[in-house]
């Protein structure tokens, strides 16, 4: 028998994984040319590196050299923060993507590359579990969705960001930008730095000098928390600017808004601000050699720093105060709670008082004492005097 294809690549849905922390995995089912089906498990972030590996191999077949030879399916870049959400709403995107890889030419479709990728590793056979932590939750996509996969999805396309104002690097790793300049996002990291390639160029900016091309990206951001997760910040850092907050390694502190820029709003005590989430670690997640490498990094600009930004969009962005923020923590509503109904009770009070005092009968005023005899004829008239006598 000949060397092993694949002849079909089905989604089946995902699985909502909580171990060693909460992510996302696809589920597919990949019938070869032996006629055996089998079950693999995979992140969306490692169909990507995949995806581009894929593109390199194949430079004409992907566009890189004329666009219009392009054969090989676009793949949107993985967002920063992936949710269920956005893990859903995928799937289209997926189950197209594999139906058009697998009929592709036979030099992409059957190479070494795309076979080795959907093979099944150990760990689908086996998942890493712990028997302390509650099992993966199961999404699978609906029997019709899978019939047609055409008629659950949309156009897809590559996430384009075009740079609002001119970034010099500051290292070998970065890659340089003009105002204008158009680049695709290869990996958007909650730090603030992005990994973007810009035809031959590859590196790392800050995501604050990228907005996409189809609108404002406020909408991948998370809504504020305002009840707050709790970190730990790994490294220290002084305040800059005045909304922003000077913490030390160790401090615990409540993350109550994710930005995309990797400037944080977060609470110490009943005091919020910016810092940069990249010194910072969630409370009971392991520390990484990764996540210590980003930290030995400088924090990236913020928005707000950024001068002459040439912005392609009318619409401004989202701005929510400090003083918003405070007002909308759930220790303040709290706080201001018990306030009131101390308050309250305190009026209760006074009111009962005020109510027995003036239901309470007024008490008459004492007659005065009769003056004796010798007291009368001392001082009175002679008219009085003589009443007594």
């Amino acid at each position: 028998m000949g060397d092993a294809f694949i002849r079909h690549i089905e989604l089946l849905g995902y699985e909502k994984r909580f171990f060693p922390s909460q992510h996302y995995v696809y589920m597919f089912l990949v019938k070869w040319n032996d006629l055996s089906e089998k079950l693999i498990y995979r992140r969306f972030t490692e169909i990507y590196e995949f995806h581009k590996e894929l593109k390199e191999m194949f430079p004409i077949e992907s566009g890189d050299i004329n666009m219009e030879k392009r054969i090989i399916p676009h793949l949107p870049a993985p967002k920063w923060f992936d949710g269920q959400r956005s893990t859903q709403n995928r799937q289209g995107t997926l189950a197209e993507y594999c139906y058009m890889l697998v009929n592709l030419p036979h030099k992409i479709s059957r190479c070494l590359h795309v076979v080795s990728f959907f093979k099944v590793r150990p760990d689908d056979m086996n998942p890493i579990t712990d028997s302390q932590i509650k099992k993966p939750e199961v999404f699978l996509l609906p029997k019709d969705a899978k019939k047609n996969p055409t008629d659950i999805t949309g156009p897809i396309v590559l996430q384009t960001y075009r740079a609002i104002a001119d970034y010099e690097k500051s290292s070998t790793s970065e890659m340089a930008l003009k105002a204008g300049d158009m680049v695709d996002v290869v990996e958007k990291s909650e730090s603030g730095w992005w990994f973007c390639q810009m035809k031959n160029k590859r590196g790392w900016v800050p995501a604050a000098y990228l907005e996409p091309m189809d609108g404002p990206d406020e909408s991948e951001e998370q809504e504020p928390n305002y009840a707050g997760e709790q970190y730990l910040v790994r490294k220290s850092y002084t305040a800059v600017e005045e909304d922003e907050l000077t913490l030390k390694e160790g401090d615990t502190i409540e993350v109550i808004h994710k930005l995309l820029d990797g400037w944080w709003v977060v609470r110490k005590d009943e005091t919020t601000g910016y810092y940069p989430s990249m010194y910072l670690q969630k409370s009971g997640e392991p520390n990484t050699s990764v996540k210590s490498e980003l930290r030995n990094r400088g924090a990236p600009p913020r928005r707000s720093t950024i001068r002459n930004a040439k912005s392609i969009h009318k619409q401004s962005r989202k701005q929510i105060s400090q003083e918003t923020y405070r007002r909308n923590s759930k220790k303040y509503i709290q706080s201001r709670r018990n306030m009131k109904e101390n308050f309250q009770n305190k009026a209760n009070v006074i009111t009962e008082k005020t109510e027995r005092e003036e239901n309470k009968p007024k008490a008459q005023p004492a007659v005065p004492p009769r003056p004796s005899k010798d007291l009368i004829l001392n001082r009175c008239t002679e008219s009085t005097r003589r009443k007594i006598l």
